[in-house]
């Protein structure tokens, strides 16, 4: 970073005294870097700034003004420095007054002076002539002290028409370093214009010679007649003759010269005339002058021109002067008119308004421009917002073929950067989303029309209001009338008019923020509105709602907004309805999202392909899993909270609204898998069932060339339930947790509860499909071949029915561990209770039992219950205590030896699938 510039020092002014408008330089230190760095000169108090001209930075030439203090200092103000100090002052010299034709030897030479504001040349009419050059040799004004040529001619003058003029003085200050030759030559031109002046002298008495010789022959006789007479008759003739005489030398003298005289009366008054023409041409060529400038628009001459016309003229008693002034206040009317059209018209960029205000301010417009330039631009941003929403409302209604090429809305050829421009840059949103990672021209198609609509009217506001917020600041400030101190009463009166209408002009911006929120709720969210503002702010065709990812667009772009007015340093009372907006916004979202994934889950059941992996799971818990997941990612930046915006759930019932919603999601799933299980057969897809190859299923599979039964949908039903109630729904609720979701408890509780439902009623169906035909077999079984229990051979072994039930057990237990290892001993103890339960009442049913009866029935109970001891339940345990106390005990060792005889043949026959169920059960144990 450069080091900061030191503040000016003036050292030096040359001369150091004079009266006003005396051209002086000043020198000194740190004057400026260039014109545009110089922002204040003062001299003696007065402010010298406009006849200012910057030479060099040790260096400025000014003229003095009417200074205030009759000696002071030189201040210097520059950018670059600031306000800077002065070691020398200047003395200013009151002027002799003198009338408005009085000859003056004091002149001001014409000069041109560079306008800062208007960066034009200027001529300024001279206001007195310079005296002449005596000499006729050109003035090498010396460097000598007024004080001691003062003190050396004491009483003394160098003014040549001075009674007391000093010959030496004038040479001195005005010759010290002409060369002797030119004295010499000046003295020859002194001799020259005194012979002129002789020679004028002469002739004038040589044109008056025959009038002189009359008078002297009338005084000759007059003479001679005395001398002969001497009488006082003859005095008195004479004396007569004499008045006679004289009498006709004046009336011969007046015929002579009265041509002349009127000749010269005439061409006094005429050059009298050309006189005041010339000296006051700027006054009689100002009306002319203003109907050309302003017609080139240089409206900063026509303002300099007033007001030094209205200082020169404004008060004068002259007539002819009052009538060129008052046409100059007629043009100056006029030009009022139009900078206040100009300042009025809308659109009109904020450089513009700034300069027309400042315009009709120095031109004393009455009322207040500014404030009317204000109220102005908010019908205009009010109107854009209006017309924005009618060209997009017939557009949706098909009653325009173009989109907006109004040039009051198109404001994409705006060369004014747009804060929410980057929008075009997005990414695209999550996944479901229509929106591509560039924006190009065929987004306008693909996005609905309130999408659009939303984008363009904040595009709108974001473009048109700082420039009405800046506005309003200068007019607080007061830096509308002038950047510095100039205009000091203008910026005091401003800032007071400020203050009483600082609430009109809150009551404007509230209007439209008020403007901005209904009418995107009048596109988005129509329901919000009240009753009779639909027609004002609405007017859409609502055919269906817009989507989560173009509801979290239309938030991105409102935040955006929000981020870009905030930044103007609005307060934020007036835009606290923007936040409210957004926060509506955003629970709109969440209720759509949820509403839009409760459809898309609902269709998940149509995606079921049955294609099991190696635990029995088709990929419809991890599709409905996912499904949520991208739900609720697509949901994280409208559920996450910008700097000052509020929690979406802070409110009872938005909670409770989307608890609620998010149940049903839940209980549409669970729907979704009892409407698979248990479609009928002529529903059934042709999909196949098919096992992980990297399965460890030694066991055999199911031929992927089969088709499901009822049975198998059923046990894939049960092992997804099982597999969401254990991992699935955990997931999705510490998902919901992380994301805020409140309530997340009652889901995950009401969810589960209704999942365990569903798997019960799956389950015993299963067991009812699987159970009643073994349990159904036992009984025809048990007395196939008319047997009887009070009339029976020897037992020689199991019988077949029981084998065949284990048979029909082994198959059970093959078809669901096919599906799911981990269904393998809920469905087999439940199967097992089924047939312990039938066979206990059986033998309860039978009234007598014969020794060999109860012998055989002792044998098939025990290799029953000994075959699925795995299997065995509290329940079942029971059923096979209760069937075994309903037979006669064994009386004789014998009889026992035999049981456990055929015990041990039955398992050693029974060897191949004995072990099956042990193979299964104890790998079921390690899992």
């Amino acid at each position: 970073m450069s080091r900061a510039r030191q503040p000016p020092l003036v050292t030096g002014i040359s001369p150091n005294e004079g009266i006003s408008w005396t051209k002086v330089t000043i020198r000194g230190e740190n004057l400026g870097t260039g014109p545009t760095d110089l922002i204040g000169l003062t001299i003696c108090g007065h402010n010298c700034l406009l006849t200012a001209e910057w030479m060099s930075a040790s260096k400025i030439v000014c003229r003095v003004g009417q200074a205030k203090n009759d000696k002071g200092d030189i201040i210097v103000t520059t950018k670059s420095g600031g306000k800077g100090t002065s070691t020398v002052s200047f003395k200013l010299l009151k002027p002799e007054k003198i009338g408005i034709l009085d000859q003056s030897a004091v002149w001001v030479d014409e000069m041109n002076y560079y306008d800062m504001r208007t960066d034009r040349n200027k001529g300024i009419p001279p206001l007195s002539l310079r005296p002449a050059n005596p000499l006729g040799i050109e003035i090498d004004k010396g460097r000598f002290p007024q004080k001691d040529l003062e003190a050396l001619f004491p009483g003394m003058s160098a003014d040549f028409t001075s009674e007391n003029f000093s010959a030496a003085w004038y040479l001195i200050e005005n010759h010290s370093t002409t060369s002797f030759d030119q004295l010499k030559t000046a003295v020859v031109n002194l001799k020259k214009q005194a012979n002129k002046k002789n020679e004028g002298s002469l002739a004038y008495v040589k044109g008056g010679l025959s009038t002189f010789f009359e008078a002297q022959d009338a005084l000759s006789a007059i003479h001679q007649k005395l001398e002969a007479d001497g009488t006082e008759k003859v005095e008195g003739s004479m004396t007569q003759k004499l008045e006679n005489v004289l009498n006709r030398a004046s009336n011969t003298a007046d015929t002579l010269f009265q041509e002349v005289l009127g000749r010269k009366d005439k061409a006094d008054s005429t050059r009298n005339a050309l006189n005041v023409l010339q000296r006051f041409k700027f006054l009689f060529n100002l009306p002319l002058n203003i109907e050309r400038n302003i017609q080139k628009g240089d409206y900063d001459v026509v303002i300099n021109d007033y007001e030094k016309a209205k200082s020169l003229f404004g008060k004068t008693e002259v007539q002819v002067f009052k009538k060129y002034y008052a046409e100059v206040e007629t043009r100056i009317e006029a030009l009022r008119e139009l900078l206040l059209d100009k300042l009025l018209e809308t659109p009109s960029t904020l450089h513009d308004q700034k300069r027309y205000i400042r315009y009709l301010s120095d031109l004393h417009a009455p009322g207040d421009p500014a404030w009317q330039c204000i109220g102005a631009q908010h019908q205009w941003i009010l109107q854009l917002m209006h017309n924005c929403k009618e060209s997009y409302v017939k557009e949706q209604k098909g009653k325009s073929n173009t989109l907006l090429h109004s040039p009051m809305l198109d404001l994409d050829s705006d060369v004014r950067p747009s804060p929410i421009g980057h929008l075009s840059q997005t990414a695209s949103l999550k996944r479901g989303s229509s929106f591509q990672s560039g924006r190009d021209d065929a987004w306008r198609y693909k996005a609905p029309q309130q999408v659009v609509f939303v984008e363009k009217l904040t595009k709108l506001v974001v473009s048109q209001l700082p420039n009405f917020w800046k506005l309003w600041i200068s007019y607080v400030n007061g830096s509308l009338f002038s950047e510095t101190a100039e205009k000091s009463g203008q910026m005091e009166r401003s800032k007071k008019n400020a203050r009483q209408r600082q609430n009109d002009f809150k009551k404007m911006i509230q209007e439209v923020m008020h403007s901005l929120v209904k009418l995107i709720r009048g596109a988005l969210l129509p329901f919000s509105l009240r009753e009779g503002e639909s027609r004002q702010y609405g007017g859409w065709e609502m055919k269906s709602e817009l989507s989560g990812q173009w509801l979290t667009h239309v938030i991105q772009t409102v935040r955006l907004s929000y981020e870009s007015l905030a930044a103007l340093e609005i307060p934020n009372d007036m835009l606290q309805i923007i936040q409210d907006l957004i926060l509506d916004l955003r629970v709109r979202c969440i209720i759509v999202t949820l509403q839009h994934t409760a459809e898309d889950i609902k269709r998940l059941a149509e995606k079921e392909d049955w294609v099991v992996d190696n635990e029995g799971l088709t990929s419809l818990p991890s599709q409905f899993e996912q499904c949520i997941i991208r739900a609720l990612q697509s949901l994280k930046t409208v559920l996450d909270c910008k700097p000052g915006e509020a929690s979406v759930f802070q409110q009872q019932k938005t909670q409770e609204d989307v608890c609620q919603l998010s149940i049903g999601i839940m209980q549409v799933f669970i729907d979704c898998l009892e409407q698979l299980s248990t479609k009928p057969d002529g529903d059934i897809d042709t999909a196949h069932l098919s096992v992980d190859v990297s399965s460890p299923d030694l066991f055999g599979s199911i031929h992927e060339d089969s088709s499901l039964s009822s049975e198998q949908r059923l046990l894939i039903a049960l092992s997804n339930c099982r597999y969401l109630e254990r991992h699935t729904f955990l997931n999705i609720a510490e998902h919901f947790e992380k994301h805020g979701f409140q309530g997340v408890e009652k889901i995950t509780q009401v969810s589960m509860e209704s999942l365990k439902e569903l798997d019960q009623r799956l389950f015993e169906m299963y067991i009812e499909f699987k159970a009643d035909p073994i349990v159904g077999s036992l009984e025809p079984g048990i007395y196939a071949g008319y047997f009887d229990w009070k009339d029976c051979l020897v037992p020689a072994g199991v019988r077949n029915y029981l084998k065949e039930a284990l048979v029909n057990i082994i198959a059970v237990h093959a078809e669901v561990f096919t599906i799911s290892k981990d269904l393998v001993p809920r469905v087999m103890s439940r199967v097992v209770e089924a047939v312990s339960e039938e066979l206990s009442r059986l033998m309860q049913c039978v009234s007598f039992f014969s020794k060999n009866g109860a012998l055989q029935a002792r044998l098939e109970i025990c290799a029953l219950r000994d075959t699925v001891a795995i299997y065995l339940t509290p329940e079942s345990n029971s059923s096979f205590k209760q069937a075994l106390e309903a037979l006669p005990q064994l009386s004789s060792g014998t009889d026992k030896k035999l049981l456990e005889e055929l015990l041990n043949k039955f398992k050693s026959s029974m060897h191949l699938q004995l072990t099956c169920f042990q193979a299964s059960s104890s790998a079921m144990m390690k899992t």
